[in-house]
């Protein structure tokens, strides 16, 4: 049973990219999922979520309107596509489930964790 996130990289700001998150060993559909960021020295972030079965989406305010979140069922995977990158966006990203109905922020409740993967913004 894992998370498995893919996608990081270097970019320029004002530049594009999509995380992947790739589920194993257990059935998406049956969860949300949340994507949280980590810069150095500072703590997890919040970022985006997905709720189960309706595919509600909510954002953080730092990134509402550039980031969009979705999922494929079918192939088991959840998506963070970053547009209009900044330097701020720097970080660690994570993807994480959550059995809960309703959109999750809070970190501790979510109960799996993918290994994260390093998006730098950087010209």
């Amino acid at each position: 049973v894992q998370l498995q996130a893919s996608g990081g990289g270097l970019v320029q700001p004002g530049g594009s990219l999509r995380l992947s998150c790739e589920a194993s060993g257990f059935t998406l559909y049956e969860y949300a999922i949340g994507w949280f960021r980590q810069a150095p020295g500072q703590e997890r972030e919040w970022v985006a979520c997905i709720s189960k079965h309706d595919d509600t989406t909510t954002y953080a305010d730092s990134v509402k309107g550039r980031f969009t979140i979705s999922r494929d069922n079918a192939k088991s995977t959840a998506y963070l596509q970053m547009d209009s990158l900044k330097p701020e966006d720097t970080a660690a990203y994570y993807c994480a489930r959550t059995r809960r109905s309703t959109p999750v922020r809070e970190a501790g409740l979510y109960d799996l964790w993918g290994q994260g993967t390093l998006v730098t913004v950087s010209s």
